[in-house]
């Protein structure tokens, strides 16, 4: 008897049908990371933000991932495009997310 299909398989197999969803590389990349698949996960969060500089959250986890890995300049660097992204998109909530887990790495 085979086994029903994991979370990050049904993800994956969505994509494949939606290639340009942005919140299924969102999920794909969380369910990745929440997995313990680290460079996985990098790889998603790195695809979401260049495809789709627009969806903010992906620069908010992916910036807490990189914290997470030790990745520090790295996750200074995702955080701060993130802010000015959800700046120009009006979004100052977010920015101010972003802006609070940066000053915590101080």
């Amino acid at each position: 008897m085979s086994q029903p299909p994991t979370r990050r398989q049904k993800l994956e197999a969505l994509l494949a049908q939606e290639p340009d969803d942005p919140f299924l590389k969102y999920a794909l990349a969380m369910e990745c990371a929440n997995e313990g698949d680290d460079h996985a996960a990098v790889d998603w969060f790195q695809r979401l933000t260049q495809e789709h500089p627009d969806y903010i959250a992906g620069y908010h986890q992916f910036g807490k991932l990189l914290l997470r890995l030790g990745h520090v300049q790295e996750a200074e660097a995702v955080l701060q495009r993130g802010i000015a992204r959800a700046r120009q998109l009006g979004d100052l909530h977010a920015a101010e997310e972003m802006e609070a887990l940066l000053t915590s790495q101080a």
